[in-house]
């Protein structure tokens, strides 16, 4: 499957990269950048940083810095730390972004690979929101467009009602969620059922002391704001589910249902199950273990 990563690095979002580089089912074309975790700036450094890391010599295309309506953005450092990485905060710069913005690169990639590219979006949908803007033909040209994001049956992490990626820009996800296109929604229903312990990152850093080695080093701090905020002992594989949703939909359960996101309120970036409009395929129940197992043993597999 070739695959494009819209992402805000973000510990969440480098184990995903790095499960997306270690699978044989994946061919990675390239990162795109978003604010999010970071800043849209550090975003990129991180992507390339990691991509680096794992020896993967991939495009990395900024895109949008703040949310739609918003003339400022400001990351949430108590969840990923001040530079996205935890713990680590003196992430070097390596290389230099691709010449196109995020949504232009998104555009013409999958224009050149129609009905091969998925994209699977793991951040704010703002570039994505962007690409749909700029060609409306954007979303049929992709094989799917796989969104960790939402909480449709269940409630939120950054509101009752919210989930973050689609809280912090709620115009975006709207428009994303209205357009015509093959669309799996990959929330908190499921991502929340997909724990991840200290104890297994000690032994993905056993298996694979670089790529495991680094992921446990910034998932301390992670794993003390699960730990500190939610009184759970692991985090959940948020954006590493999205990602393998695209190549493994048999470990989901999913229903197709329109999906209405609150714009304005107290309800702001809330996901609804409504009876009219474009339908889309929402994961409500999962293989929890299966896909655990499965991110280890892709990830475990690197140096």
């Amino acid at each position: 499957m070739k695959l494009i990563i819209d992402t805000d690095p973000g510990i969440d979002d480098a184990m995903a990269i790095a499960y997306a580089h270690a699978s044989p089912d994946i061919d990675l074309l390239g990162l795109t950048t978003v604010f999010g975790n970071t800043h849209v700036a550090q975003s990129s450094r991180n992507a390339r940083y990691l991509l680096d890391l794992l020896g993967a010599d991939l495009p990395v295309a900024t895109g949008a810095a703040l949310p739609y309506g918003s003339d400022t953005y400001q990351p949430s450092a108590y969840v990923h730390g001040d530079e996205g990485f935890g713990h680590f905060t003196d992430v070097p710069q390596i290389g230099s972004d691709h010449p196109l913005p995020a949504a232009e690169y998104l555009v013409e990639m999958a224009r050149v690979h129609r009905g091969e590219l998925s994209v699977c979006a793991i951040g704010p949908l703002t570039n994505i929101a962007d690409a749909i803007r700029m060609d409306p033909g954007f979303l049929s040209n992709l094989a799917q467009l796989v969104i960790m994001g939402g909480a449709v049956f269940c409630p939120g992490n950054i509101t009752k009602h919210a989930e973050a990626n689609i809280y912090h820009d709620a115009q975006a996800a709207a428009e994303v969620l209205s357009s015509e296109g093959n669309m799996v929604l990959v929330g908190l229903d499921v991502t929340l059922q997909t724990l991840y312990r200290a104890c297994d990152f000690e032994d993905l850093a056993q298996a694979s002391k670089a790529t495991g080695g680094f992921l446990q080093d910034i998932s301390r701090f992670y794993l003390e704001f699960y730990q500190n905020v939610a009184g759970e002992d692991g985090c959940g594989l948020h954006d590493s589910t999205a990602v393998i949703a695209c190549t493994h939909p048999h470990l989901f359960q999913m229903v197709e249902t329109a999906v209405k996101v609150d714009v304005a309120g107290e309800a702001l970036g809330a996901t609804r199950a409504v009876d009219t409009g474009v339908k889309v395929r929402v994961c409500r129940d999962i293989d929890g273990q299966a896909v655990v197992d499965l991110f280890t043993g892709q990830v475990a597999s690197l140096p």
